[in-house]
């Protein structure tokens, strides 16, 4: 059994990482904003009030957690905001690199005493970052702090592997959340989540760094 801390735990694809791990034995800290009934119908440890773009909230927490050792990290808080080269708004671009990026920075250092050797990074990221795969531009904010976050799960798999920490930087494909209006041309968080923890359990040394989709195709930078 693991210890697994996942953040935006209070729906969505997040929700679903809790909900599957509890399912099958691992320990959960399930670290939100603010929670939901659903998540906490799950039973596990919730960890509310916690903004990743706050230096003080971020240490807060990895305050109340030093005698905990976390076995995964996955770092899966985000937003979105779409932005089209006809309304940019400099300030929602802000804010997705604010959440989408430094805040993932910021708590995975604000996390790292907590990881034991062998434990795992994940960034939760999106095929939206891939420059090689952007053939329909739009969506400033949201693409650019995803390429962002990338940069930074690829520096963290180099800098953390002498500590025996893994990185992998993960897309969960077209999901049907809120955050993609509920698409009806996407995958349930079920299946996402399901893909995602094959992908999160493949992962050692050797592949450390690997930009992956939850099928487990590596895609392009």
């Amino acid at each position: 059994m693991a210890t697994y801390l996942v953040t935006g735990a209070n729906r969505g694809i997040g929700l679903e990482y809790c909900r599957q791990l509890q399912q099958r034995g691992d320990t959960v800290i399930a670290v939100c904003r603010s929670s939901a009934e659903a998540l906490d119908a799950l039973g596990v440890q919730v960890e509310t009030g916690v903004d990743i773009t706050s230096a003080d909230s971020v240490a807060q927490l990895a305050q109340k957690l030093q005698d905990t050792r976390l076995d995964v990290l996955i770092n899966n808080a985000a937003i979105v905001e779409r932005i089209s080269l006809a309304n940019l708004d400099f300030e929602s671009i802000r804010r997705q690199f604010e959440v989408n990026a430094i805040g993932t920075l910021r708590l995975t250092h604000a996390l790292l005493p907590q990881i034991v050797s062998g434990g795992k990074v994940i960034i939760m990221t999106s095929r939206m970052g891939s420059i090689a795969d952007n053939t329909s531009g739009g969506s400033y904010g949201y693409r650019m702090s995803k390429v962002a976050v990338s940069m930074a799960g690829k520096s963290l798999a180099i800098d953390l592997k002498p500590q025996n920490i893994a990185v992998a930087i993960l897309h969960p494909g077209l999901v049907s959340t809120r955050m993609t209006g509920f698409t009806t041309n996407g995958i349930t968080p079920a299946e996402s989540v399901k893909g995602l923890l094959a992908r999160i359990d493949d992962l050692t040394l050797e592949n450390t760094g690997s930009f992956w989709h939850s099928n487990g195709e590596i895609l392009p930078w």
